[in-house]
């Protein structure tokens, strides 16, 4: 192998979007029903994920449509405010340092990830970031494997995906890179482990 791509959220970083979503709603004028509601029906998420939308558009039709109270900067914290190291993964991922590419392929925004590279050092120093707000497109569309493949010159043969969603993990076995459905730390360490990645 020459190189392990790494999945964001619930990979490298734990995810808690109840703690975020708490948080959230506790500045609007709306229940965390209607705020669940809310995210999971709305455009906007998958826009500010894709680039279309600003974070600042993106702020101000949620202040519209769910009479948020705060300020941007409240309102980035309280809705970035679900991640923490999944520590097993950053040790493998800092014990490759070195010897195999590594690069980070997430769904993310800009929101999240100004948070993310504000309070986790251990996100630094990455061979390489696939990010989706920046690129265009979201996981599990082959178009972002091929972008990490072409950005990097990667041999998809020789290049490791983790992921802990099963339809992005068939996503980029699609464009023959050898992917690893991620569950747990030592689920993930003995398939890397087969697959040639060692002493990790």
């Amino acid at each position: 192998m020459e190189a392990v791509i790494f999945d964001l959220g619930n990979v490298l970083l734990t995810l808690d979007f109840d703690r975020a979503l708490n948080r959230l709603a506790a500045g609007c004028r709306k229940s965390r029903a209607e705020l669940d509601r809310y995210i999971a029906t709305t455009p906007w998420v998958n826009q500010l994920a894709t680039g279309e939308l600003s974070k600042w558009d993106f702020f101000e039709t949620v202040v519209a449509d769910l009479g948020y109270t705060g300020t941007f900067e409240e309102f980035a914290e309280a809705w970035s405010d679900m991640f923490a190291p999944n520590e097993p993964i950053l040790a493998v991922a800092r014990a490759l340092k070195g010897r195999l590419a590594r690069v980070i392929l997430s769904n993310t925004n800009a929101i999240h990830m100004e948070y993310i590279f504000a309070r986790y050092p251990c996100i630094h120093g990455f061979d390489g970031y696939v990010l989706s707000h920046e690129v265009g497109v979201q996981k599990p569309d082959r178009r972002i494997y091929d972008w990490a493949l072409q950005r990097y010159r990667l041999n998809p043969r020789q290049a490791v995906f983790i992921d802990d969603l099963a339809e992005n993990v068939a996503g980029a076995r699609a464009v023959g890179l050898h992917a690893i459905h991620h569950q747990t730390a030592d689920q993930t360490r003995q398939e890397l482990t087969k697959l040639g990645v060692s002493s990790i």
